[in-house]
């Protein structure tokens, strides 16, 4: 297949485009560097998100998986990040979507045929969605909530969803905290464990979904090939797990001891809104992924975390 990532860069993206490429499909990236960087194998153009990509890129494209967005973690939601956060993944997701309505349908298509569109859109979101519902088990059927977090997820969903009009599969993927030892979350969560000091945050009751970053890749490659696969699917581990017991499986992992205890006044001090984000959580299940087919390779946490630190 031929495939356009956007994000292709980032920390899920450039997992997923060397597996991809590595699996026989060519991979085409867009990125909004005057100088991206190099990567073997795979076909980088720059794109400023501000029109569409051109026809001469899209078409022949089979599938567009789209990452992009500015990062949800890193640092307060000042009004102008919040802006930044949402603008990020609205503007990219709608001129892909415009970019797919420009392509040429040339002869004139008949009833039912898609033409030289993408077969698939799989557009990235995440358990943000939902909100906070303390131990309750939340799954794709769950409604959406109503704070920040939840109304950049369902505007980024929205522009997603518009390439159905086009006859394009849809999957929009809502991610847990994506765990793997170059980036993400996980990088930073390890900082104060390698110095001792690690353990959990608040009461430490809240639950953490998860998920590893090769069962993102494992899904995506997943969706890309079962036709049958569209809609909405959270991409967690089937078995969350508290934010303590997280923090002891990781002690554990990294042959650190998880006593310390950051308070819940100073997470919210410190990060605000993300703070209070970090101390609710949510107890997601990856219902329809499973009912789909779709095997998690890591669906356990001590399990994850030891392929994770122990690839050292």
């Amino acid at each position: 297949m031929n495939i356009l990532i956007t994000g292709g860069t980032g920390f899920i993206g450039s997992a997923l485009s060397r597996e991809l490429s590595n699996s026989g499909h060519k991979v085409i990236i867009t990125s909004r560097r005057k100088t991206p960087p190099k990567l073997e194998n795979i076909e980088i153009v720059r794109w400023d998100i501000q029109t569409p990509l051109s026809s001469e890129i899209m078409s022949g494209i089979d599938a567009v998986i789209n990452l992009a967005g500015e990062s949800i973690a890193s640092g307060r939601w000042t009004k102008k990040r919040k802006e930044l956060i949402l603008s990020s993944r609205i503007n990219t997701t709608r001129a892909l979507v415009e970019s797919m309505k420009k392509i040429p349908l040339n002869p004139p298509l008949l009833k039912g045929d898609r033409g030289g569109l993408p077969k698939i859109l799989i557009s990235a979101s995440a358990i943000g969605y939902y909100g906070a519902h303390g131990d309750e088990y939340v799954t794709e059927d769950f409604p959406p909530a109503s704070d920040f977090l939840a109304e950049v997820c369902k505007a980024w969903g929205k522009e997603a969803l518009k390439a159905q009009e086009l006859g394009v599969r849809v999957v929009i993927t809502r991610f847990g905290v994506v765990l793997e030892s170059d980036g993400g979350a996980l990088s930073k969560m390890a900082i104060p464990f390698k110095f001792f000091l690690g353990g959990h945050l608040g009461s430490g009751q809240q639950w953490f979904s998860w998920v590893h970053r090769e069962d993102i890749i494992g899904f995506m490659k997943y969706a890309l090939e079962n036709e049958s696969v569209s809609g909405h699917f959270n991409l967690t581990s089937p078995q969350p797990v508290t934010n303590k017991e997280f923090c002891s499986a990781l002690g554990k992992a990294l042959n650190r001891p998880s006593w310390f205890h950051v308070p819940a006044f100073m997470i919210k001090l410190t990060l605000g809104e993300v703070g209070r984000v970090l101390l609710t959580g949510q107890r997601v299940l990856p219902e329809k992924a499973l009912k789909a087919g779709y095997q998690f390779k890591y669906p356990e946490i001590n399990e994850a975390l030891r392929a994770i630190f122990g690839k050292k």
